[in-house]
């Protein structure tokens, strides 16, 4: 496939699209690969993967922040009600201690599961149901096999045959086995035994409770499960054990309302007696009671201060009561103290929610450590609540102790005023008024005591079936579309990511872009890497792309100020295996195809190859001519490839070139191939290795450093500029050689930051478009 190539300005205002296309393109192979793996991968994740099912249920719950106007004729036959919060009711309803009897109750620590590839919950398809004696206790297991013998009628586990519907004693524990009249014999079943704990935090974490406004007394559950039955089975029972958990505390609360009121009515029906007796004997003794106008006024006042007073006492009695219920309790749950007579809501809501926290703690206490995380908050809740109702205690009581001492005070007054009663009338009032005190608290504790037995009859939830759990007819998840735009997303990063790492951990040069910002030498072509049996690429009259690049080095040559005057270029590189020889002798070439006379000179002591790849073998050469053994004139020969093209092999190689080149001969045979050449090409040794560059350079009027792709060390690159600084090369230049195709294309050079070629062999047309390809 061939890249689409685009015109931009020289100025380097690239296209971002088009150079993540020229990055990344060259490597489609391997983003296909990826996406069918990726895919597939998802295919099979879909096919083997147990759906999940979402099934939701809606109640209504009485807030007292949101609750309705016309509740009086409810609340008249509910004393006891608690009005509810939402936000503690939602916290509630996903507590552990509620969805663990849930559990237990739908035997979901022994579930069942269908054999397969991938094993299948059988909770509505399975034979039996497996329950515990102790589900608390049970010893985990991960997969029993079992079958039902029709013949005996029994379950058989491991060859041994256990009867239906009865408590049996196996190696895994006291079970039951229940028959559920499916038996599909084709089918291969088998149960597992978890403990119940690990269970309930599967379930709440699936579960979601949430509110459906801010002004809404609606709660909505939310749970995800892979069989639908069993997630409308686990809503309907967690709705049912938040009832029966409400109605079992207004229960508790109404029954120590009545022991309460009881004990009362008990000492009052005791000293109504001992009153009484004295009223009696009294009249036995004195005759019949007769008040005055002015001890009935008298009478009628403190009876009216006495009711207050009563009430008072009452509420005290009953604040105290509170103060040394919450002071006394260890976190444990109880019996909470009646709040009879007390019109605070406040302290009634603070002991309810306290009495359902030390009930959630009592259970989490006999199945988690103490420093359990869970435990620790419910204790801390404990004791913020235990806070609050000591000060709403401490307050009420002030509150009321002062205004009992006022109206103690007024019993003063009127108690002075029997001074002016005579002795037979005052002791008639004090029996009356005693008896009337007793009466009326006797009465109101009757009522009391009537009162919360009716609500304790009655006794209904706060709370409402909107909609019971239905599940969601299609599943949830996975996702198809999500998971496959996931697949797709991941095998574009992945590959994005494999690109980018392959060449960002490389440590060879592999872009030009690298050159540019390493060094301020300017870089005058790029050579394509070309598979080619022979060497000499330029002899070719097929206008290929390496014959083109060649071309442009070429005509960039004036730019170093190559001319008629000055018209000697050093070859040289780093290391050895850049490819200098090869570009020595096609720059050469390319030179000498313009009718220009081009001599080849090899300066190589080190590893010559010219000769190999011009095919021309010589037994003299320059070291010859440095020795001082021979004349110019008997060692330049002219090649077989081009007339116009000269050679110069090295000759016989000597142990000291470096000390020859530093002669003066070296000069005098390249100034001898100035005076009769157009161009003198010189090859010499890799600075890295020899200094023979460095000697020759000042010699030359230019010199070509080159620079391979996926060859050359960065470090190299890092250090030329410090490096050309102390060695002085000659008006250098970089040429970027054996620039390889990037990814798995093989028809486009990808890795340079020049031009782009297109080439179509039909036509032998060349298309060149100006654009600078993204490194």
């Amino acid at each position: 496939m061939q890249a689409p190539f685009r015109e931009h300005s020289e100025t380097g205002n690239e296209n971002v699209i088009y150079k993540l296309w020229f990055k990344y393109f060259p490597y489609w192979p391997l983003f296909v690969i990826l996406l069918i793996t990726c895919i597939a991968a998802t295919w099979l994740y879909l096919r083997y993967t147990i759906p999940l099912y979402e099934s939701s249920a809606v109640i209504m719950i009485r807030d007292e922040k949101k609750e309705f106007e016309d509740e009086g004729t409810i609340e008249s036959l509910d004393i006891l009600a608690t009005k509810k919060i939402i936000d503690n009711e939602i916290e509630v309803l996903g507590a552990r201690s509620l969805m663990i009897e849930v559990v237990k109750k739908l035997h979901l620590y022994a579930p069942v599961s269908e054999e397969g590839i991938v094993s299948y919950p059988a909770y509505r398809s399975s034979p039996v149901r497996v329950e515990a004696l102790h589900p608390d206790s049970v010893t985990e297991v991960s997969k029993v096999y079992f079958s039902i013998d029709a013949n005996t009628n029994k379950v058989v586990l491991e060859d041994i045959g256990y009867p239906l519907d009865k408590w049996v004693t196996t190696k895994y524990g006291t079970l039951r086995f229940v028959r559920n009249n499916n038996n599909d014999p084709e089918k291969r079943f088998f149960f597992s035994l978890v403990k119940p704990k690990k269970i309930t935090q599967k379930l709440v974490s699936n579960l979601n409770v949430t509110s459906a406004g801010k002004l809404s007394t609606v709660i909505n559950l939310n749970i995800r499960d892979e069989v639908p039955q069993r997630g409308e089975d686990v809503l309907n029972g967690l709705v049912a054990e938040y009832t029966r958990a409400a109605i079992n505390d207004k229960n508790a609360l109404a029954e120590n309302t009545v022991a309460f009121v009881e004990e009362r009515l008990e000492n009052l029906e005791q000293e109504l007696d001992s009153i009484q007796y004295k009223i009696q004997k009294y009249k036995s003794e004195k005759g019949d009671l007769n008040i005055s106008a002015r001890g009935k006024m008298f009478l009628q006042n403190v009876r009216d201060n006495d009711e207050k007073l009563n009430e008072i006492d009452i509420q005290l009695a009953v604040l105290y009561q509170v103060k040394n219920y919450v002071l006394a309790r260890d976190d444990a749950g109880g019996i909470v103290p009646s709040t009879v007579g007390i019109k605070d809501s406040l302290l009634a809501e603070s002991l309810d929610k306290l009495f359902v926290f030390e009930r959630k703690y009592t259970k989490l206490k006999n199945t988690t450590a103490e420093k359990n995380p869970l435990l620790v908050s419910i204790t801390a809740q404990i004791s913020k609540i235990k806070s609050g109702i000591l000060d709403n205690v401490k307050s009420t009581l002030n509150n009321l102790e002062e205004s009992r001492d006022k109206l103690t005070e007024n019993n003063g007054v009127y108690t002075s005023m029997l001074k002016f009663i005579p002795l037979k009338e005052r002791e008639v009032i004090e029996l009356v008024r005693a008896e009337k005190i007793r009466t009326t608290i006797y009465t109101f504790l009757q009522q009391k005591r009537e009162e919360a037995v009716l609500s304790s009859s009655s006794a209904v939830a706060d709370s409402r079936v909107v909609d019971e759990a239905e599940s969601s007819a299609m599943p949830v998840s996975p996702d198809k579309a999500l998971c496959y735009v996931t697949a797709i997303l991941a095998a574009l990063i992945l590959a994005i990511g494999i690109v980018t790492a392959k060449e960002m951990i490389n440590l060879t040069v592999l872009f030009r872009s690298e050159l540019e910002r390493s060094t301020n030498i300017p870089i005058i072509g790029e050579i394509m890497f070309e598979r080619s049996k022979t060497p000499i690429i330029t002899e070719q009259a097929d206008n290929t792309f390496i014959v083109e690049q060649f071309r442009r080095v070429r005509a960039a040559l004036p730019h170093l100020g190559i001319s008629g005057r000055r018209k000697k270029i050093l070859v040289t590189s780093s290391i050895s295996g850049e490819g200098k020889s090869f570009v020595a002798a096609n720059l050469a070439l390319s030179l000498a195809t313009t009718g220009k006379k081009c001599v080849l000179v090899e300066f190589d002591f080190c590893n010559p190859t010219l000769e190999d790849i011009l095919s021309q073998y010589q037994k003299t050469g320059v070291a010859d001519y440095l020795k001082g053994g021979v004349e110019p004139e008997q060692i330049i020969k002219r090649t077989t490839i081009n007339d116009n093209l000269f050679f110069v092999s090295c000759g016989d190689l000597p142990a000291n070139s470096s000390e020859l080149i530093m002669g003066s001969r070296a000069g005098e045979l390249l100034s001898y191939l100035d005076g009769i050449f157009d161009y003198v090409v010189v090859d010499s040794p890799p600075t890295g290795s020899s200094s023979d560059a460095i000697t020759l350079s000042p010699l030359c009027d230019a010199t070509l450093y080159v620079v391979r792709h996926k060859f050359t060390p960065k470090v190299f690159m890092q250090r030329i500029d410090t490096s050309n600084q102390l060695t002085g090369l000659q008006n250098m230049a970089i040429i970027f050689n054996g620039v390889h195709s990037r990814g798995f294309r093989k028809n486009n050079y990808g890795y340079g930051f020049g031009y782009g070629y297109e080439h179509n062999h039909a036509s032998r047309q060349k298309l060149n478009k100006q654009s600078k390809i993204p490194a």
